[in-house]
């Protein structure tokens, strides 16, 4: 960038003013493109002159002479070289150097001021740009591009009014010369800064699929700086616009940025260009995936690799879909290993850079972040009973170990970091950590986790460590009062601490000082009084003998004001500047400010104080006992109805179904009985129809089926005439035998006989026997009548025999008919039993189906008075709760006057909700 001379020479300044006098007075076109000409080539060394007197001129040139593009073209260059600061002066003196490039700043803001205070001219070249004449279009794009870079929010606001102002410079993308394209590309880079309603209609005007397509003819992240171009333009369009992100997505965009990522195996060597583009690359993603980042808090790291741990850090913090996923990766390493393993590798190795640790650390507490299921498995690993015996993997927690006690404080501080992530607001998980054994040595006997941790503290490592240490500490002590109870057993760690909270150190060891105060007061406010020698108030005289309250809470807020801390609490990732910056984690600045003030009222509270505050506590705790217990008590309810409900009406639509079902059985017997009719109708018909047919067979009006039925009565009378002989003879048999007895027996017998009622019997045998012989002859007579007809009938027989051989296939044919007709009428019948029988048992399963609904019903009534019963239960309870809420808010109110923090009951009953909601939620997977 160059500025004006010292002192307008003034025969230049006389030539400039020559030259708009003939621009302004010529009328002769040739005169006036000369003029202009001239200008171009003396605005750039004299700036001054030129902007002042002939930019009134230009701006009437571009006006009036638009059908000469090569005199608009001079034009438009000559605005350039006046406005823009971007050009270098080609001679400069040497006492110029110093002053000249703030006085063409200030030359170029104050001729772009003149410029666009008529918005006209800009609207001017707006339509100019539009023109497809290369030299009067490219000299138009750069005039434009610099007035936006002088005083860009005032011509945005000029274009954004201009009617289709933005869609005119969205065509400079789609023109096929590449210098236009790509000074296009660097127009809408100036014109999108900052202005969401110029990157929306950008956005709109399908600038994605355009610029991606620019990326991917230039070969993606092997392309040169159009690219990046490109790279820069979507990165103003995306940052903190949530609108264009979103149309990002939904229009399918994001597929287009996989093939940026996939670099070859070669061993060549990359670029600047190219590492400069994969940056860019990096960093569009973090801004899809973290649009709430505040401007300048994503750091750039020093190489690729460090960038993709940040993209990816960012990609999973928060989401628990994105955590799992990344839990469940293997690195492609031989054997295969998780790639939390691999990271954690690189995190505790010295010899990795330390920019690559910070982003490994950042990754692992992103993994970490409101991710219990991840922590769970972390700590899992630290265990005995999840210990890989035979040592053939290492797993995190043994990386985590190993880290935490080397001897690079740096691995230390990272370490204890981590481990405090996987504790992070898991009070189930500092009990767990509370079983890790350490083997130390060999021959000696294992010690606790927290047992080496405050061993290392008492051993006089370097700073950094204790500081890890410390915080690992803290937060592990915090809201849990076992293991506040596990670190007081130690005999040694309370006059540790005291011991350095008491000593007047250097300044590098208030640090240590402030947080040994800070742990030490943990161990008071999370005391459980289980250990008699360092109960609360023997610890707070402890403090008051050895150390004073004043110059403890003053020691515990060196932490607060350290410069360290105020930089951790800025922003969750990392951003030291040098390894021995890295004092404080972001999280546990919210644990300091949390607790800063409660333990410093802790400490001057007196033993009353605190036990009136362990009572209201224990009545909090009743209190929220009684309502969790009924809160229970009303949901199993809730669930139990909820699920009778659901049977009932299980039931209701069986029945239903059932009743259905039986509808539907009886149309279909209805249906089948109906073509039974049909087909005996039928049957009839073909009956009356074979008869009709069957004249020929009929002999003297009597039909073949007559005779085959006269021949089978004349069978039967012969059967009973037999059986009748039969009988006859026997009683003539029965009377030869009486007679014979009779006169055997003499007339005495007879005599004797007669008077015993022999002669009643001989009377009956008489009127039998008489019987007999007449219903004999009856037979007799019919049996010749018989005998007559069966001579007549074989007679006719003789005649009938040709008769039938002419008509046997008629016949044949009419009894294959009948046949198949009566077993049709059989299977017919057999469907219609059977479907009888199908009706019983549908109608057996509606009356047990009506017998179950009825005690359903009587169920229903049973559990609506139990819920009517529950419901003055629940009135009862209501009224109890009241009164433990009077009372509760009587105990607030003295804990008020006593200056105690209490929290207030919206916070509490949200508390509830909140565990309710997370209940319901298991519930839900389960």
């Amino acid at each position: 960038m160059g500025g004006p001379s010292a002192g307008p020479q003034p025969s230049g300044a006389d030539t400039i003013q020559k030259l708009c006098d003939r621009v302004a007075s010529s009328t002769l076109l040739d005169d006036r493109r000369d003029a202009v000409r001239a200008l171009k080539a003396l605005s750039k060394k004299y700036r001054l002159e030129g902007g002042i007197q002939a930019m009134e001129h230009l701006v009437h040139v571009l006006q009036t002479d638009r059908s000469d593009s090569e005199i608009i073209g001079y034009a438009l260059d000559t605005l350039y070289n006046v406005i823009s600061n971007d050009l270098e002066e080609e001679e400069q003196d040497d006492s110029e150097e110093e002053n000249s490039p703030k006085q063409g700043d200030d030359l170029g803001s104050q001729f772009t001021e003149i410029f666009i205070k008529q918005p006209e001219n800009v609207t001017l070249l707006l339509t100019l740009v539009e023109e497809f004449d290369f030299h009067v279009r490219w000299p138009g794009v750069k005039l434009l591009t610099s007035l936006l870079k002088q005083q860009g929010p005032q011509v945005q606001q000029i274009i954004l009014v201009s009617p289709m102002g933005v869609s005119r410079l969205m065509d400079l993308l789609a023109d096929s010369r590449e210098v236009i394209r790509n000074d296009g590309v660097l127009l809408l880079q100036q014109l999108t800064k900052s202005n969401a309603a110029i990157q929306k209609i950008v956005a709109f005007e399908n600038a994605f699929e355009r610029l991606l397509d620019i990326v991917t003819e230039e070969g993606n992240s092997d392309g040169g700086i159009v690219v990046e171009d490109c790279l820069l333009l979507l990165q103003n369009l995306l940052k903190n616009n949530n609108s264009n992100q979103n149309f990002f997505k939904e229009g399918s965009y994001i597929q287009r940025m996989k093939p940026w990522f996939e670099v070859g195996d070669d061993n060549c060597g990359w670029s600047a260009q190219k590492v400069t583009n994969l940056h860019l690359m990096l960093q569009l993603v973090r801004v899809l995936v973290s649009p709430t980042n505040p401007p300048g808090a994503t750091t750039s790291p020093a190489d690729i690799l460090t960038e993709t741990i940040n993209t990816v850090s960012e990609v999973i913090r928060g989401c628990q879909m994105n955590q799992d996923y990344f839990a469940s990766v293997n690195a492609p390493s031989n054997p295969p290993r998780p790639a939390i393993v691999v990271l954690l590798m690189s995190m505790v190795n010295e010899r990795q850079p330390f920019v690559l640790r910070c982003a490994v650390l950042y990754c692992f507490q992103c993994f970490l972040y409101k991710n219990h299921k991840g922590q769970g498995e972390i700590v899992s690993t630290l265990l005995p009973s999840t210990i890989d015996a035979t040592g053939s993997s290492v797993s995190a927690g043994q990386l985590l170990c190993g880290g935490l006690f080397s001897t690079d404080s740096l691995s230390n501080w990272c370490a204890a970091v981590a481990l405090a992530h996987a504790l992070q607001e898991n009070a189930a998980l500092k009990e767990q950590l509370l079983r890790v054994q350490l083997a130390t040595s060999i021959g000696n006997p294992p010690v606790s986790l927290l047992q080496q941790c405050t061993n290392i503290l008492s051993q006089g490592s370097k700073v950094q460590t204790r500081v890890g240490l410390l915080m690992l500490l803290c937060t592990w002590l915090s809201n849990c009062s076992i293991a506040v109870t596990h670190f007081l057993h130690n005999p040694a760690n309370v006059p540790f601490l005291t011991g350095q909270i008491a000593e007047n150190l250097g300044e590098e060891e208030q640090l240590v000082q402030g947080l040994c105060a800070l742990l030490l007061g943990i161990s008071i406010y999370y005391n459980d009084n289980s250990l008699e020698n360092y109960r609360k108030e023997k610890l707070k005289q402890l403090i008051e003998k050895r150390i004073g309250r004043e110059n403890f809470v003053e020691k515990l807020g060196f932490i607060s004001k350290h410069e360290l801390y105020s930089r951790a609490a800025q922003k969750p990732q990392p951003g030291f500047s040098s390894p021995e910056h890295m004092m404080f984690d972001h999280e546990f600045t919210k644990l300091v400010k949390e607790l800063e003030g409660v333990i410093s009222k802790a400490i001057y509270k007196s033993s009353e104080e605190d036990k009136k505050e362990e009572e209201v506590k224990k009545t909090l705790e009743q209190h929220d006992n009684i309502v969790t217990h009924y809160k229970k008590v009303i949901r199993e309810q809730d669930q139990e109805l909820e699920e009778l409900k659901q049977q009932v009406s299980t039931l209701k639509s069986q029945n239903e179904q059932l009743q259905v079902t039986v509808t539907q059985q009886v149309s279909q017997i209805q249906q089948h009985k109906d073509q039974y009719n049909l087909l005996k109708v039928q049957l009839g018909k073909d009956t009356q129809h074979h008869n009709s047919h069957g004249d020929t067979l009929q002999v003297n009006g009597i039909q073949l089926e007559e005779v085959s039925k006269l021949r089978e009565e004349l069978e039967d009378w012969r059967n009973r005439h037999e059986q009748l002989q039969g009988q006859l003879k026997e009683r003539d048999a029965v009377i030869e035998n009486l007679k014979s007895l009779q006169l055997e027996t003499g007339t005495e017998q007879s005599s004797q006989l007669s008077s015993s009622g022999g002669m009643e019997h001989s009377a009956e045998l008489q009127k039998e026997l008489e019987l007999l012989r007449t219903q004999i002859q009856l037979q007799a007579a019919e049996i010749s009548k018989l005998q007559a007809e069966n001579q007549k009938l074989q007679t006719m027989n003789t005649a009938v025999d040709p008769a039938l051989g002419a008509s046997g296939a008629v016949a044949s044919r009419s009894s294959e008919k009948e046949g198949r007709l009566l077993q049709e009428l059989g299977e017919l019948q057999s469907e219609v039993k059977a479907l009888s029988e199908e009706k019983m048992s549908l109608q057996q399963q509606l009356d047990s189906s009506s017998s179950t609904v009825a005690i359903l019903q009587d169920e229903k009534s049973k559990l609506q008075q139990e819920v009517a019963e529950a419901k003055k239960e629940q009135d009862d309870l209501l009224v109890l709760l009241a009164d433990q809420d009077q009372k509760l808010s009587a105990l607030r109110s003295k804990l008020k006057d006593l200056g105690m923090p209490v929290e207030d009951e919206d916070d509490i009953e949200s508390g509830d909700q909140a565990d309710e909601d997370e209940d319901g939620d298991e519930e839900e997977q389960d």
